[in-house]
């Protein structure tokens, strides 16, 4: 049983209506002390607004918030003090440099003016932000300009992290640097709460997650215990040159240990408690005109226990990703 002096976070009966829309309806968890904790969903799952109430930005029709033990719900800015928060679209100032910026934001929080300006270029150095330090914030890339926001909610040594969407936008390398950073902040007892959509992401770095859909947490665990039940399961990944339609059902029928069906663009999913036999799947497939190019086994992973859990296809998902990525992109 966790000790009450250990929950950074504790909220109960959380809800938050936009005219007929129930964004967050009747949302309950805690956050404890040093763990990444993960709210996993959909655009429009009601994570942006959930961390809205909980920093400040929006007022909960409903609920109590506890943050660090101090009550929050009628006075959000008296755990201000505890918290950074990286929100999901860039917050900066355009006309600033990246230096400015940082330090402007360290004095928003009380810091001095040599602890800021230190800690502003450290802070630069980490990110790699140092040659863009005396550049406008306006024209950094989409990629400098995430950096630097992730960096800003870092200036005054956050005990507890909000992180919306961090890696939204990120090229492959700035990601990465943005997932490790938080993976060290992880390691040096920072409370992060993590807002995400990239499953993957989520399975990577955070110890709990909570699914939320339509305003709802429909399943709050550790991530092993989310996972562990499904990894007696074998997985195959057939890729082919063309998957037709009701190709996977026809497998399916064809063989009935095996449950088949289309895993994105030119490939099929087959699942089944027993080992899959690959000749015969492939056989089959050869015998309709399909060429298979690929089969190869997989673990399975937050991804299948998400789509079973939330009835969500993961493909729409990752539709989802692309679409914001190619509006910041666009910005």
């Amino acid at each position: 049983m966790t000790d009450e002096a250990d929950l950074v976070i504790q909220v109960e009966g959380l809800s938050k209506r936009y005219g007929d829309v129930r964004a967050v309806d009747n949302v309950g968890f805690t956050v404890r002390r040093g763990e990444v904790f993960g709210f996993l969903g959909p655009n429009g799952a009601g994570k942006t607004t959930t961390i809205n109430v909980l920093t400040g930005l929006a007022r909960a029709d409903a609920g109590t918030i506890r943050i660090g033990g101090v009550d929050c719900t009628g006075n959000p800015k008296k755990g201000q003090h505890l918290i950074g928060v990286v929100p999901d679209e860039n917050n900066l100032y355009p006309e600033l440099t990246g230096f400015e910026n940082l330090c402007f934001c360290g004095a928003l929080y009380g810091m001095r003016r040599p602890e800021r300006e230190a800690r502003a270029r450290e802070l630069l150095m980490t990110f790699g932000l140092v040659e863009a330090a005396r550049r406008r914030f306006g024209g950094y890339s989409t990629g400098m300009k995430r950096k630097l926001t992730i960096a800003a909610g870092l200036i005054h040594h956050p005990p507890l992290l909000f992180l919306d969407e961090p890696t939204t936008g990120l090229d492959v390398a700035s990601a990465r640097q943005a997932r490790q950073l938080i993976a060290d902040l992880h390691r040096a007892g920072t409370t992060i709460f993590l807002t995400t959509h990239y499953i993957e992401e989520a399975e990577r770095l955070c110890d709990r997650i909570a699914f939320i859909v339509s305003g709802r947490v429909v399943r709050l665990e550790r991530v092993t215990d989310l996972v562990q039940p499904h990894q007696a399961r074998r997985v195959l990944l057939v890729s082919v040159s063309d998957a037709k339609a009701g190709l996977g059902e026809e497998l399916t029928l064809a063989f009935p240990a095996y449950r088949a069906a289309p895993a994105g663009p030119g490939q099929i999913r087959v699942e089944s408690e027993e080992p899959i036999c690959i000749g015969p799947l492939v056989r089959f497939l050869e015998e309709r005109g399909v060429e298979v190019l690929e089969a190869r086994q997989v673990r399975p992973s937050l991804e299948d226990v998400f789509v079973e859990i939330t009835g969500i296809a993961i493909d729409a998902m990752r539709k989802e990703k692309e679409k914001r990525g190619a509006r910041e992109g666009a910005g």
